[in-house]
């Protein structure tokens, strides 16, 4: 009779209000969006990333004034550029620029995201005052110094006991002075909105064991606070590299390349070969090369940070 009950209620299926598992397949797929949602982004890419530089590539053999029909010649773009001193010139100082950029922006992004990360009085006013340069352009910011520093009507004019002459475009040390000071005026915010939030999301409960251990701030700030943006840091410096390799409307705008090539980085150049000696296929190689440089840079500075080795989601644990 047991038997007849149990094969009995088997047979009717499960109970009234009994929950119903779902099936193993169909948990492991919470949470993950098909392909489908990736699409429309991934076509996006395809058409303005992935082709365009499909197209730059197979340009680069090419010679083409923008005119005529292209015309294969093989590597001779690239031999041309592997003797050309002003390529050599440019490849040094994009690196001088790149450099300086990451050296000034990295220490002054992480105290003043720290510092934005607290609980300070007018904090909120001040950070968003300071945050004003990441809404404006390149181009807007570019426009604004060369104004500001213009020898004859900016503020060097009246200030000779600070700027000498006031010409600060007339010399490459100065020159390469001022594109650094405007980039870093201009994506220091950025990357400090990058801290601030890293800051934000370590454990509070790390601070209060470090004061009953009886660590001051500054002991804090260098055992437990920089430690824990080690990821943060990594994507920052990145960013900085591959924003550092492109620059282009800052030194288009403030210098030109001058005076003469003292300031002629690899992307200016790459304009300057395309689009005012219209000679396509070596600025399309110029352009081919910052792209492979700018992507084994990001891959050895994620493979000697151990970055992709990270499995933790909380910030500075691997």
């Amino acid at each position: 009779m047991t038997t007849k009950i149990t094969s009995a209620r088997t047979a009717a299926g499960p109970r009234k209000g009994a929950r119903r598992r779902p099936p193993a397949s169909s948990a492991t797929k919470v949470g993950r969006p098909g392909f489908a949602w990736a699409l429309p982004a991934a076509v996006f890419f395809t058409l303005f990333a992935i082709v365009p530089l499909i197209m730059v590539a197979v340009l680069s053999f090419m010679s083409w004034d923008g005119l005529s029909s292209p015309e294969f010649v093989g590597t001779d773009n690239w031999s041309r550029l592997m003797d050309d001193p002003v390529m050599l010139k440019s490849i040094w100082l994009t690196l001088l620029l790149t450099v300086l950029g990451v050296v000034l922006q990295t220490p002054l992004s992480i105290l003043l995201g720290v510092w934005a990360a607290g609980h300070q009085r007018n904090r909120a006013v001040l950070s968003v005052i300071y945050f004003i340069p990441l809404l404006l352009s390149a181009t807007a910011v570019s426009v604004l110094w060369r104004a500001l520093l213009d020898p004859n009507f900016g503020i060097p004019a009246e200030a000779g006991w600070l700027f000498g002459d006031g010409n600060l475009f007339g010399e490459q040390s100065t020159a390469i002075g001022v594109l650094a000071f405007v980039s870093t005026w201009q994506f220091t915010p950025f990357h400090t909105l990058i801290y601030q939030g890293a800051a934000r999301a370590i454990p509070q409960v790390l601070y209060q064991a470090a004061e009953i251990d009886g660590a001051g701030r500054y002991r804090q700030f260098f055992h437990i606070t920089l430690p824990q943006l080690r990821n943060s840091m990594i994507t920052s410096m990145i960013l900085m590299i591959v924003g550092g390799l492109t620059t282009f409307e800052t030194v288009l705008i403030l210098t030109q390349g001058g005076p003469g090539t003292d300031t002629t980085i690899s992307a200016y150049y790459m304009y300057d070969k395309a689009f005012k000696s219209f000679d396509y296929g070596t600025g399309s190689a110029i352009a081919l090369a910052l792209v492979v440089a700018s992507t084994i840079i990001s891959l050895i500075v994620v493979r000697v940070s151990g970055y992709d080795k990270m499995r933790s989601s909380m910030e500075g644990v691997s």
